[in-house]
């Protein structure tokens, strides 16, 4: 079930996005060519990250919504390619190894950081009935109303492809 597509294995629709990413990556990883058996899927996921990568939240605060998704989810694949990006980044290893930690982890050493993880949380833990003191609280720590839809984008975009991941066993 779920193959680990190759260019030639992999249903036409798919192949563009997966030429894109070898090209972007130089390599297809394995979660993109199981995740080609559907180009449906494939593509949306693509176009939606490629969106969310352009919304006003900054690389690393992305980021921070990506690993957050990534660790409450249990999406290991997710964890390992969003960690060397965020190395790649320059980000402190304090706060990627607080952001291995998962939900229940320690606070992220940067409160405006932290600000979007506890963001995240609280739109999973209410399905976006956001309590206004925590609205309150992420926009007090400097964000802004657009950054609180854009951190739905990204939760969106990220819930798919985590869920999509564990599905296809893009791990094994």
């Amino acid at each position: 079930m779920f193959p680990a597509h190759t260019l030639a294995s992999a249903p036409p629709a798919s192949r563009p996005a997966m030429e894109a990413v070898e090209r972007r990556m130089g390599k297809l990883p394995r979660a993109v060519r199981r995740l080609a058996s559907s180009p449906d899927l494939l593509n949306s996921f693509l176009q939606l990250t490629a969106a969310f990568d352009r919304t006003t939240l900054d690389p690393i605060a992305r980021e921070v919504v990506v690993m957050t998704v990534a660790t409450r989810n249990g999406c290991g694949v997710c964890v390992d390619l969003h960690t060397r990006k965020l190395r790649g980044l320059g980000a402190d290893e304090e706060l990627i190894t607080a952001l291995h930690a998962g939900p229940d982890g320690p606070p992220l050493p940067d409160p405006r950081l932290d600000a979007i993880r506890r963001f995240v949380l609280a739109v999973y833990a209410t399905n976006g009935a956001v309590p206004e003191a925590d609205a309150a609280a992420f926009l007090a720590a400097g964000h802004t109303e657009r950054n609180a839809l854009e951190v739905v984008m990204g939760i969106g975009a990220y819930t798919m492809s985590t869920f999509a991941n564990r599905l296809v066993r893009a791990e094994a």
